[in-house]
């Protein structure tokens, strides 16, 4: 069973011999996540591979829900720094291509997850948990992930309409992750449903309208 989250913050690596532990951790928890998934990998195994004390591995990740929303929120870094899957389409769109664009950034990133299916339902699974309880790694994957798909769209200066359009267009993304994950489509099916939700979603207010 995954560890219930403790009533305390997760601590925030600083030195650069913290970020290192961390960064180990993260790329531990990936590895075991893809081999076992979330319920069957243990924090004891992370923290082995990671070669770090649990104590350290608890003090970052108080959780498992903690630990994966972490690597859900490493992997979007890479993607909004142009280093991930789908990273190549990370700038303003030109007019007229913006939903098209942001398709592209969700198709890539979806394929990167989905090449390990059973890290891709833990992160999700995760995500869905912290969703719930609001967590300072949730907020900040939220936000980073938004920040992606607004750049996508052009929009510097988002208003709410701005934001209630991307966190659509997240929340059918992972939609459409979970159903390939559960095998009820393929893939070549998600990619052309998060085509047309894009286009349907995005397209009136950031292709035919005009942005913010």
């Amino acid at each position: 069973m995954a560890r219930i989250a403790e009533a305390r913050k997760p601590a925030e690596p600083v030195s650069e011999e913290q970020k290192d532990r961390y960064r180990r951790i993260l790329r531990a928890a990936s590895k075991l996540g893809a081999e076992h998934g979330l319920e069957r990998m243990q924090m004891n195994d992370v923290a082995k591979e990671a070669g770090v004390a649990i104590a350290t591995l608890y003090r970052y990740f108080p959780s498992k829900t903690d630990l994966f929303v972490g690597v859900l929120h490493s992997q979007i870094q890479h993607l909004s720094s142009g280093s991930g899957s789908g990273s190549g389409v990370v700038a303003a769109a030109p007019a007229g291509e913006r939903a098209a664009a942001v398709a592209e950034v969700l198709i890539g990133a979806g394929r990167g997850m989905l090449a390990r299916p059973q890290l891709a339902m833990a992160m999700l699974q995760a995500n869905n948990a912290a969703q719930l309880q609001g967590g300072r790694e949730y907020t900040e994957a939220n936000a980073a992930f938004h920040g992606v798909l607004l750049r996508a769209l052009g929009v510097t200066e988002p208003d709410d309409e701005d934001y209630r359009m991307v966190r659509i267009t997240e929340q059918t993304w992972y939609g459409v992750l979970v159903s390939v994950l559960n095998g009820v489509i393929t893939i070549d099916q998600a990619d052309a449903d998060i085509r047309l939700a894009a286009r349907l979603l995005l397209g009136p207010r950031y292709d035919e309208g005009s942005a913010s």
